[in-house]
């Protein structure tokens, strides 16, 4: 019996894998004990590289305190392209910019910040 390849869901569920580990503030070596596993098959499941079983999906959604439709749901986030959420956290800045934005205690300067990359988005939109 050959092993099933993995196809373009596994990244996606391994990408929001990813984004809730990091949101919890565990390591991939935290999540791989916590599951008997060992960091680096985390990181396969989190790559899309691996396939990760029923068994397991339930596992993980058990160990990061999430439902398992968290890491199919389209609408994520309030956004209507959950998808495009998780590509962003998978950049390498994301979590930085978030946690460098979450420590502003001044709700005006967040919404200034926010126009401006919202500004900046549209003219580089309107550009390409």
């Amino acid at each position: 019996m050959s092993v099933k390849s993995p196809v373009p869901l596994d990244k996606v569920v391994g990408r929001r894998i990813k984004a809730r580990r990091l949101q919890l503030g565990l390591s991939q070596q935290a999540l791989g004990d916590a599951l008997g596993l060992s960091y680096q098959q985390v990181q396969k499941y989190e790559q899309g590289v691996s396939r990760i079983g029923a068994g397991r999906l339930q596992q993980l959604a058990e160990i990061l305190n999430v439902p398992v439709s968290v890491f199919f749901d389209e609408k994520l986030g309030g956004s209507q392209d959950g998808g495009a959420v998780f590509a962003f956290l998978d950049t390498p800045y994301s979590f930085r910019l978030i946690a460098a934005f979450a420590k502003m205690p001044d709700r005006a300067i967040q919404q200034c910040i926010v126009h401006l990359i919202e500004q900046v988005a549209d003219r580089i939109s309107a550009v390409v």
